[in-house]
């Protein structure tokens, strides 16, 4: 330090030298006097470096300065030369001279150490540094240390001592303590810090990892081998996390079958494995924990055939061999993959235990033991609550088990089953009514009708008035008081009396559903049909009369085509006045839409069995009373009959009626206009026919129906001459521009010209009551105006 002092100061220095001189004790003279010999030669820096931190030997400035000089300087040298050794040197000093209470300082000297590969004293003075720094200044320190204890030079206790003590300081650490476990091989204390982690709720990933992925990178530690793992409760831990984790259970059993499975206790292996199997909740950890526990089996049954063919001694004659070991083993293998259809079974159950599929399923397991058959049904009905039930109505378990007894003889077993189910508390009247049903066919099945008959019988009466007090006062609709409204009861009952009962009793089940409301129109006919076969022809009247009266439509459609077919089959010609008033009931009950059927079959019944003038008044009123949309079929079917009985001018008085005061839309009038001028054509009347075409004219558009036009066109040529043909020509130029012109057209009729609309009500222009269009042209009509005026005024 003397030889530092001694160096030559050189003229540039004087002004620096005598500002340090006058106030030594000022740091920035000193930081002035530094960086403008910055470019100086390192002997002459660290002498004035020296003399400087003697004057501010406190000077954290100075010192961190100094020091990084001096570490530069060092790393570009052999760690032997001994510009390391003066480096540690000035740390030392530093620290001794107030620097140990910085981080900074401590952090630089162990990284200069650590270069330097001088662990124990680097780690001296990590710990060192520990002690004098406060605990919030600490982790300005610990990566160093970590970084000491990945070395590869490092000792293995030193690193775990490190990496221990740094989880002390910093729980968040845990993740990375545990790998470092892992990679320095020491599973157990890896596993026994995961489980921790594990266990822990507060504890949080930094690296994101869920508690699943741990739960699996335990159980990675665990499959090693088992000395690595020696006096670790593997069984506590994985238990414990079977009962937090139970989505991971199939994964968590497998593990620690396998665990002892490599500890060569085969026999605990295989009792996990079966405590996995029957308390597995999901099919998928059945499937993995069944799948590890049909390799485990394969395993011991290859190696104990392995075992017995390098057995070379042959030792069949002493009484200590192992004969059976082998074919013990293939025989666990074969039961085992037996069992798998009631292993699988019981998961489902586990999961939910009202699925009555299920057990029904399992039923059929064990359809070859008539014990365990048997007693399947019964815990299934023991534990199905029938308001849970899925899968199947519940009454089916009752039923399959009767008919099981049934089928191995044991009647008076299935009877006694039969009876406990009409017991149970269903939630569906149904459910009881099917047992009821099935009951009567296992008694004809055997023989006995008389019982089928009185279990039907007792099923259908009304419960009591006490009883249905005593449901109510429960607290609850009992099923039993729906039970004799279910028509499937009833169709047995049927059944039961065509087959075994006489026509009587089998009318009174008729009249009870009538009584009931429980009755269909398909069972109306039934009924009626049933009285036809034996002559009670009045009888089946009163059940269509009762059927009629007892729906509505459109379920009386069938009933009414078959009452009113057969009346007029049996009174058509004796007795047609009641035929007729039954007709006039039905158009009465009939809907709109159905109007129209019913008038046209009752005209023809006045046709066949009345008079003619009858079916004319008939005709006449279904065209008043049908929808408009109906009416132009009935109008024509009224002319077609009118032209059949009467002739042609009762025809025309038809088609004037539907063309005046018909009601018809424009698309009917001008049909039974152009029909209409058809059958004057016919018989020679032109001018009529014209002015019936000139009638339609009036509501007929030539771009819409160009039909009417060109049928227009067809008759004047055949039928006209030059001045009717020029007319028509006018009327179509005259109704494409009021399609054209709308309202402007119509308003122009009041300056000379125009159309007048077909009127709803209609009148002549002389008052008298008739509809007519007149197309005028100018001042002066038309030809076919003056010709259409005087035939619809002669007719």
């Amino acid at each position: 330090m003397a030889a530092a002092m001694e160096i030559e100061v050189s003229a540039d220095d004087v002004a620096y030298e005598e500002d340090v001189l006058h106030d030594p004790f000022s740091l920035s003279g000193w930081l002035r006097y530094l960086s403008a010999r910055r470019a100086a030669p390192p002997a002459k820096r660290a002498a004035i470096y020296e003399r400087a931190l003697r004057a501010l030997p406190g000077s954290y400035k100075l010192w961190h300065a100094y020091l990084t000089e001096l570490g530069d300087a060092a790393r570009a040298l052999p760690v032997t030369h001994a510009a390391h050794a003066g480096l540690n040197v000035a740390f030392e000093r530093a620290l001794a001279a107030g620097m140990s209470r910085m981080p900074r300082v401590w952090h630089m000297y162990a990284s200069s150490l650590l270069h330097q590969r001088l662990l124990t004293r680097a780690r001296r003075v990590l710990d060192r540094a520990l002690r004098s720094l406060p605990v919030t200044q600490q982790h300005h320190v610990w990566p160093l240390h970590l970084r000491l204890a990945s070395l590869p030079d490092c000792p293995a206790p030193t690193a775990l001592r490190v990496h221990g003590r740094h989880l002390q300081f910093d729980p968040d650490h845990a993740e990375e303590f545990i790998a470092f476990l892992v990679s320095a091989g020491r599973w157990r204390d890896a596993a026994q810090h995961l489980a921790a982690a594990i266990d822990d709720e507060g504890f949080v990933s930094v690296k994101g990892t869920t508690k699943r992925q741990l739960l699996l990178d335990l159980c990675g530690l665990l499959a090693q081998p088992p000395e690595e793992v020696a006096r670790m409760p593997v069984d506590a831990i994985l238990r414990g996390s079977i009962r937090k984790f139970p989505e991971e259970a199939g994964v968590l059993w497998t593990c620690l079958a396998s665990h002892y499975a490599r500890r060569g206790l085969h026999g605990k292996a295989r009792d996990v494995f079966e405590e996995a199997t029957t308390t597995a909740t999901t099919v998928k950890d059945f499937r993995m924990v069944f799948d590890a526990y049909l390799h485990f089996e394969h395993a011991m049954a290859a190696a104990e055939l392995e075992l017995r063919q390098a057995n070379t001694v042959n030792i069949q004659d002493c009484w200590l061999a192992d004969r059976d070991s082998t074919d013990l083993a293939m025989a666990r293998l074969e039961r085992l993959l037996e069992r798998r259809p009631e292993l699988l079974n019981s998961v489902l159950l586990r999961q939910n235990p009202h699925d009555v599929q299920a057990w029904h399923e399992r039923a059929k397991i064990f359809r070859m033991d008539p014990a365990r058959h048997a007693a399947t049904y019964v815990e299934a009905i023991k534990t199905v609550d029938p308001a849970k039930a899925t899968g199947k109505p519940p009454h089916t378990l009752w039923l399959a088990l009767a008919r099981m007894y049934e089928d191995r003889g044991s009647v008076d077993c299935a009877r006694d089953v039969l009876h406990g189910a009409t017991q149970a508390n269903f939630t569906a009247a149904e459910h009881l009514a099917a047992v009821y049903c099935e009951w009567a066919n296992m008694e004809l099945r055997h023989q006995d009708p008389e019982r089928a008959i009185d279990l039907i019988r007792r099923a259908t009466t009304p419960p009591s008035i006490e009883a249905t007090a005593r449901a109510a006062a429960a607290g609850g609709e009992d099923v039993r008081a729906k039970l004799h409204r279910c028509l499937k009861l009833w169709l047995v009952y049927l059944d039961l009396m065509t087959t075994h009962g006489s026509l009587e009793s089998t009318c009174a089940v008729y009249d009870r559903m009538h009584d009931l409301g429980v009755i269909t129109p398909l069972l109306v006919l039934d009924h009626a049909s049933l009285h036809e076969q034996h002559g009670r022809f009045e009888d089946a009247f009163r059940a269509y009369e009762r059927g009629v009266r007892s729906f509505k439509h459109p379920h009386t459609e069938a009933i009414w085509e078959a009452y009113l077919t057969k009346s007029v089959q049996r009174h058509g010609e004796c007795r047609p006045e009641r035929v007729r008033d039954l007709f006039q009931a039905a158009v009465l009950q009939s809907p709109p839409e159905r109007k129209k059927a019913v008038y046209l079959r009752y005209a023809r019944f006045e046709e066949d069995f009345g008079l003619a003038s009858r079916a004319m008044k008939v005709y006449e009123e279904a065209a008043s009373a049908v929808p408009a949309g109906d009416r132009l079929g009935v109008y024509e079917v009224y002319v077609a009959r009118a032209a059949e009985l009467y002739g042609l001018l009762k025809a025309r008085d038809v088609y004037r009626q539907a063309i005046v005061g018909g009601g018809l839309p424009d698309e009917g009038a001008r049909a039974m206009c152009v029909g209409f001028a058809d059958l004057e054509i016919g018989i020679g009347e032109v001018a009529r026919a014209r002015a019936l075409h000139v009638y339609a004219a009036a509501f007929t558009d030539p771009e819409v129906y160009p039909e009417f036009w060109k049928r227009w066109n067809d008759f004047e040529v055949q039928q006209g001459d030059e001045g009717t043909f020029r007319e028509m020509l006018r009327a179509k130029r005259t109704m494409a521009a009021v399609a054209r012109d709308g309202a402007r057209a119509r308003r122009a009729i009041g300056a000379g010209g125009g159309v007048v609309e077909r009127p709803c009500a209609g009148q002549r222009y002389d008052g008298s009551p008739i509809r007519v269009c007149a197309i005028t042209f100018g001042k002066k009509k038309s030809a076919i105006t003056r010709s259409l005026m005087y035939v619809l005024t002669f007719l």
